[in-house]
């Protein structure tokens, strides 16, 4: 009896450490959600006077922050779709052949992972000045290519780690090509760790401050805008924006869960 009442009792304080966990990560998101549906005009819109749909119509007549939101998501998608072909390129190519300073390589991937933003976005102005490349959208892109590289490497090597390399070698056996056996064999057992990789870049680039304020030049993204917004309270129609962009990122996470884009359910 007493050890019953002792298992019933440590599962209740797990279950009540887990829901104030949760709750510290959520509660925020939450606020956010519900000041995008709060008919308040007093800053800073803590005070709940009602519900309204206003925030999301006069969200689209707020040119400068969806001008920012475009610059984002042009960068993010740019980047992303960069930093996943050089990303799963240098995985296969640092999995599969052996050449020297390759442990000083894989060594050096880590470097962007744990130094501080500040340090990069440093470096990168640096860098941009001392070559003559106007800052703006190129260097954003540039920038954000630089640090979604090594994350992706390490969501392809991953998948890498339980590769069976015979596949291939059967499939060039069978009369294909390396080329062919890469596209029809290798990226298809890829694809997880890809998507994965993916994911994790367009976050990294969507949510980026530091790097992008040192590079930004007159180009702003919705990070940015929001950090500017602050000094005179976060509006609204920011909040209605931010709750869509939620919506849009737990749409991707159901999708990929779903193993729509793991490829759970494709046949090799």
């Amino acid at each position: 009896m007493k050890k019953k009442g002792k298992e019933k009792r440590n599962k209740g304080l797990s279950i009540l450490f887990c829901s104030a966990v949760y709750l510290f990560l959520f509660l925020p998101l939450f606020v956010v959600v519900a000041n995008s549906f709060n008919s308040t005009t007093t800053k800073p819109y803590l005070s709940w006077k009602g519900f309204t749909l206003d925030w999301y119509v006069k969200l689209w007549s707020n040119s400068s922050l969806l001008e920012s939101f475009g610059n984002t998501m042009l960068i993010a998608l740019l980047s992303t779709l960069l930093s996943t072909i050089i990303g799963t390129l240098g995985a296969v190519g640092i999995y599969r052949y052996k050449f020297k300073g390759k442990g000083i390589i894989n060594g050096l991937l880590y470097i962007p992972v744990v130094i501080p933003e500040i340090v990069i976005g440093i470096a990168l102005l640096t860098i941009f000045s001392n070559t003559g490349v106007p800052r703006g959208m190129l260097t954003l892109i540039l920038s954000h290519v630089s640090f979604c590289v090594p994350y992706v490497i390490f969501n392809v090597r991953a998948r890498l780690s339980g590769y069976d390399a015979s596949v291939e070698e059967a499939s060039m056996d069978l009369g294909a090509d390396r080329i062919v056996t890469f596209f029809e064999i290798t990226l298809p057992i890829l694809a997880p760790g890809i998507a994965g990789g993916a994911l994790l870049a367009f976050t990294l680039s969507i949510d980026d401050v530091i790097i992008s304020y040192f590079v930004n030049g007159q180009t702003k993204t919705y990070p940015l805008k929001v950090m500017e917004s602050i000094k005179s309270g976060v509006s609204p129609d920011v909040n209605a924006l931010s709750a869509l962009l939620l919506l849009g990122t737990i749409g991707l996470v159901f999708i990929t869960q779903s193993g729509i884009l793991s490829g759970k359910h494709n046949k090799v």
